[in-house]
């Protein structure tokens, strides 16, 4: 496995629960800035046996790629709801559940 593959697995490891990241800001900090669509191919060819928190990458506005109403698609949904995160029409609010988001609404709730 290339080491740039490798951070990039790193870096969705990393997405802790009720959290989320975008395709984007995993390329950023995996060291690939501009790479999104190189995190999309990886999560599409993630090896046998390595787990990785797949559901908890969106799009930059938040949405889910997936197609809606797919198998996938109603998955990630699941998936996201039961850690807490709100999905409403596929769509999350990045501003409250993105990796960045703010550290006191993070900490507190607020």
């Amino acid at each position: 496995m290339q080491d740039s593959h490798a951070r990039v697995y790193a870096a969705i490891a990393a997405i802790p629960p009720g959290r989320v990241a975008s395709y984007g800001a995993i390329a950023a900090r995996a060291g690939l800035p501009g790479r999104a669509r190189l995190v999309g191919r990886l999560l599409g060819e993630v090896p046998d046996g390595m787990e990785l928190p797949w559901f908890r990458v969106l799009r930059s506005s938040g949405e889910i790629a997936l197609p809606r109403g797919s198998r996938g698609f109603r998955e990630q949904v699941r998936r996201l709801r039961a850690e807490g995160v709100e999905v409403k029409n596929g769509r999350v609010a990045l501003s409250a559940f993105g990796l960045d988001a703010n550290l006191d609404r993070a900490l507190w709730g607020m």
